[in-house]
């Protein structure tokens, strides 16, 4: 009952504001768990705040969430990849 409901709704999405939510969503996901690590390594004084340790944990899990994004996409951007009714 939903997924049609949610098959027709998706469907009715400009691409380009899908596209860019898309992005938008990776972007918080990216700087919401890069953050949380790199307080947890920063509480437990593995570097300081402004060191090359704090710049790699943010390019690692950027590089990480890219190669996620990129996975996922053919799913979420893709307007014919809707999962089929299941009833």
């Amino acid at each position: 009952m939903f997924s049609s409901l949610e098959t027709s709704a998706g469907s009715c999405v400009n691409p380009t504001i899908r596209g860019i939510t898309y992005v938008s969503v990776w972007v918080v996901i990216w700087g919401t768990v890069a953050s949380l690590i790199d307080w947890i390594l920063l509480v437990g004084d593995v570097y300081e705040s402004g060191t090359s340790g704090q710049a790699i944990t943010f390019t690692v899990y950027g590089a990480a969430t890219v190669v996620m994004a990129t996975r996922f996409a053919g799913r979420f951007l893709d307007p014919g990849s809707e999962a089929p009714d299941q009833e």
